[in-house]
């Protein structure tokens, strides 16, 4: 099945301890996960009602990230780039390989970091 163009797509939450965020959700909600590694799990749409995972946050980063990203889907993550950069937003981080595709994040110059991914 095909990504739908321009949605939000996926969210993913810090999680001091990944093991005991899976325990959590799959207790309390039902979700199932596919682990990434000691560092990364994915839920998925089935189970969470989005896709979505939980990384490794540092418990002792002065500025713990406690706020969800918010993953966007593009097919064409260069022409998503050059647009969000011609309105005024700035990318914060570089594309980058990952697990299913590449993805780069964003600031949106009004105080959001979004991401966009594609395969």
């Amino acid at each position: 099945m095909a990504e739908v163009q321009d949605t939000i797509n996926y969210i993913e939450f810090a999680a001091t301890d990944v093991a005991k965020a899976k325990l959590f959700y799959e207790t309390v909600f039902g979700w199932s996960f596919l682990d990434y590694g000691p560092d990364y799990s994915s839920f998925d749409i089935n189970t969470a009602g989005i896709n979505g995972g939980f990384y490794k946050a540092d418990a002792h980063d002065p500025q713990p990230k406690t706020a969800p990203l918010v993953v966007l889907y593009s097919s064409d993550l260069q022409a998503t780039q050059d647009a969000i950069i011609a309105a005024g937003g700035s990318i914060v981080v570089p594309t980058f390989d990952f697990p299913g595709g590449k993805r780069f994040h964003f600031d949106d110059s009004v105080g959001n970091v979004l991401a966009v991914w594609s395969e």
